[in-house]
């Protein structure tokens, strides 16, 4: 989930004092939420009932990841399962019900050493908050290629747990080689008929354990030494090509019919803005206390998949988005 852009990339920039900050009267708000997905907006419903008149800053991908998953079926209360953009939206105007403000923008600056906390909005803007809520989320690594952007959510995906349910007895292919991609690839053989796990290398990077796990799986395929070239199909995945043992003698391509392709190559978590000031992991996942939502700064909180590299599914997101905004809402109460 984009939710930052680089600061050369931004348009109509104001006019900057000295420390890099834009010009103008800073608006003061009791509760910013920075983030719109599953977290960001729970976070938000949670806030608004309690009467800390929150502010909540959409992102570059308004709704988060789940904008490009075509079916959800695995969150409650929509027993017919709803499309991802729908379900967003129907957050949305649950927020936007108990009062509030959401907006279009995305935080380029942030100053977190001392209350209120300063974080500039597309560098246009500031805005000092009592509490912070940091629900930016993380996204996920592709390959690069231009048939992924075209078969997203036409078969590709990124999340095993989320899509595996569609492939049910069918053929699917997993790219990656660490443990991620070994559970994922074990995951989704418990649903698919057959399962191609591409690696790129002449071995796995994953925990003997989990390679124990994929080889004592019978339909699942290795293939090592592959790299993937494109994606194909009317309309939606059915194969890919594959260059073996790419740049050596030996290259050649292959071609496998799979009907779903999903990448287990990692996530990058949107925490680059507010990294000088919180405690990471060496992969930027927020660090938080067991627990709760709170970050080593009194008053800023983390939830969702920005603090989450474990779980990632909507509904531990919408809890942990509710946990921040109780947890701001009794920190608050300790200030007065």
């Amino acid at each position: 989930m984009a939710l930052f852009k680089s600061l050369d990339n931004l348009e109509e920039k104001a006019e900057m004092n000295k420390d890099g900050w834009p010009e103008g009267e800073a608006e003061n708000v009791k509760c910013l939420i920075i983030g719109s997905g599953p977290a960001g907006y729970t976070a938000a419903i949670y806030a608004a009932r309690a009467n800390l008149s929150p502010v909540m800053y959409q992102g570059m991908e308004p709704g988060g990841q789940l904008t490009t998953t075509t079916e959800v079926e695995n969150f409650p209360g929509y027993p017919s399962g709803i499309t991802g953009p729908e379900m967003m939206e129907d957050l949305k105007k649950q927020a936007e019900r108990f009062g509030t403000d959401v907006r279009w923008g995305m935080a380029t600056k942030a100053d977190l050493s001392k209350r209120p906390f300063k974080v500039a909005i597309d560098d246009k803007k500031v805005l000092e908050a009592e509490t912070l809520i940091i629900a930016t989320g993380a996204t996920a690594k592709y390959l690069g290629l231009e048939s992924e952007e075209k078969y997203k959510g036409s078969g590709v995906s990124a999340c095993a747990t989320c899509d595996g349910f569609f492939y049910k007895d069918k053929v699917v292919g997993v790219v990656g080689g660490g443990d991620t991609a070994a559970e994922e690839a074990t995951y989704l053989a418990g649903l698919a008929k057959k399962v191609y796990l591409i690696v790129r290398k002449d071995y796995m990077r994953a925990s003997k354990a989990m390679q124990k796990r994929v080889d004592n799986t019978k339909n699942i395929e290795i293939l090592y030494e592959h790299n993937t070239k494109e994606l194909y199909g009317d309309g939606v995945v059915e194969g890919a090509k594959l260059i073996y043992r790419k740049g050596q003698p030996d290259e050649k391509e292959v071609d496998i019919k799979i009907d779903g392709f999903f990448l287990a190559i990692g996530h990058t978590p949107n925490s680059k803005v507010f990294a000088d000031y919180l405690t990471t992991d060496k992969e930027g996942y927020i660090i938080t206390d067991s627990g709760s939502t709170k970050t080593n700064i009194p008053g800023v909180f983390a939830s969702g998949d920005v603090q989450d590299k474990i779980y990632r599914q909507a509904v531990t997101a919408a809890g942990s988005g509710c946990q921040a905004a109780l947890d701001a809402e009794r920190f608050l109460g300790e200030q007065e």
